[in-house]
Order: C-alpha cells, then sequence, then structure tokens
C-alpha cells in the first residue's frame, strides 16, 4: 500500500488546526466567562522556558503554510518578521 505526500501531510493539518481552533475558542469562551482580558491569555506561557500562545499559534501555522507550500512546488512564504 503506497500513500501519498499530500495523504500524509493534509488530512492531519487539517484535523490539527482544527483541533487547536477549538482549544482557542475554548479559551476565548474561558475568559470571556472569568472577565478576564483574552490577551491575557494570548501572552502567557504554561511554563517560563516556552513560547507564548501566540507565538505557539503562528508556529503550528507556519508549518502547515510550508508542507502545503513544498507540495504544491512553491516557494513557501516566509515567517512573519523576516
Amino acid at each position: 500500500m503506497t500513500i501519498s505526500m499530500y495523504q500524509a501531510l493534509i488530512p492531519v493539518s487539517i484535523r490539527t488546526l482544527n483541533n487547536l481552533t477549538n482549544i482557542l475558542e475554548k479559551g476565548s469562551a474561558y475568559a470571556e466567562t472569568k472577565k478576564i482580558d483574552p490577551n491575557v491569555l494570548i501572552n502567557s506561557r504554561l511554563s517560563p522556558d516556552m513560547f507564548p500562545l501566540s507565538k505557539q499559534v503562528q508556529i503550528a501555522s507556519d508549518i502547515v503554510n510550508r508542507g502545503a507550500a513544498r507540495l504544491a512546488g512553491i516557494e513557501p512564504p516566509k515567517e512573519r518578521g523576516q
């Protein structure tokens, strides 16, 4: 049985980003319920040696963007700030 690179990357990426969306929506609802400024959660870290949530989300998005671009045979987009 053979598997294409598309089958290996895209369904997993879609599932991962959908899960990330659900987690972020739950965090947003939690912040609203507890009357916490959403920026507090966006800039928070679970551990001092971790990136803040905003950077974690950016990294997850970049991984999918670059992988899909490579599959399409095009130049991957540059990371923000480069």
